[in-house]
C-alpha cells in the first residue's frame, strides 16, 4: 500500500478493530498503553480508516469504512515494540472473549485449520487418533478419561469430525463411556463435549477393558 503506515497506526487500526466501537484517547491508554495523537491522527483521519470527533477535553476515536476494509490488507507490523505488543494483547483477549465463546469452535486450534480450509482426517485416521490420545493421558489401562482432556489434545481437528468420531466410538466393543459422577465439577467445556449414549449425557471414556 502507499500509505506508508507506521507500525504504530498499524496497531491503531488493529485495536479500534478489535474494540468495534468509538474509544477516547484516555481509554485507550488506561486498556492498551497506546493513544492516537498529533501527525498520526491527522494521517488516519485524513486516509480515511478513522474517524475521530472531539467530546469534552478528549479526542474520541472509531475505525470508518476504509478502515474496515484496510485491516483486510497487509499492514506494517516492522519494530512497532510497545505498540505492536498492545495490538496483539488486545487481538488475543478478543478472540477469547468474544470469538470462541460464541462462535461454534471449541479451540484456536479448529477455528484456524478450519478458516485456513485444512482438509479433515478420514474417520479410521482421526479414530486412531483419538484412541492414542487417550492411551497418553490414561493414568492406566482402561482408566477414566474426560471427553474433553482428547479433545483439547486435537485442537487441530473441527469439532464436528470430533463429534462424530466419538458417537461411533461409544458403539465399539472395547469402550466404554459414562457420565462424571459429580455433575458440579462439570465446566461448561465438559458439558458441552458431553457424548450421549444410552439416553444420558456422558463425560468419561474408557478404552480397552472389555
Amino acid at each position: 500500500m502507499a500509505d506508508n503506515l507506521t507500525p504504530q497506526e498499524s496497531a491503531i487500526l488493529i485495536i479500534l478493530m478489535c474494540e468495534a466501537r468509538e474509544v477516547s484517547n484516555p481509554e485507550l491508554n488506561e486498556r492498551h498503553g497506546i493513544t492516537l495523537t498529533g501527525q498520526s491522527r491527522t494521517k488516519l483521519n485524513t486516509l480515511g480508516y478513522i474517524r475521530t470527533v472531539k467530546a469534552g477535553r478528549s479526542f474520541v476515536h472509531v475505525l470508518d469504512e476504509r478502515g474496515w476494509v484496510r485491516v483486510h490488507e497487509d499492514l506494517n507490523f516492522n519494530g512497532g515494540g510497545k505498540a505492536i505488543g498492545a495490538a496483539l494483547s488486545t487481538l488475543h483477549r478478543i478472540l477469547r472473549e468474544r470469538v470462541l465463546v460464541k462462535d461454534s469452535y471449541r479451540s484456536f486450534g479448529e477455528m484456524f485449520t478450519l478458516a485456513a480450509g485444512a482438509p479433515s482426517a478420514p474417520d479410521d485416521d482421526l479414530e486412531t487418533r483419538v484412541r492414542q490420545v487417550y492411551h497418553s493421558l490414561a493414568p492406566e489401562p482402561g482408566g477414566w478419561v474426560k471427553h474433553t482432556a482428547v479433545r483439547q489434545k486435537l485442537g487441530d481437528v473441527p469439532g464436528e469430525a470430533l463429534d462424530e468420531v466419538f458417537r461411533l466410538l461409544g458403539q465399539a466393543e472395547d469402550v466404554e463411556m459414562m457420565p462424571e459422577a459429580n455433575q458440579k465439577t462439570l465446566t461448561a467445556e465438559d458439558r458441552r463435549d458431553a457424548v450421549r449414549v444410552g439416553g444420558q449425557d456422558t463425560h468419561l471414556i474408557s478404552i480397552g477393558t472389555r
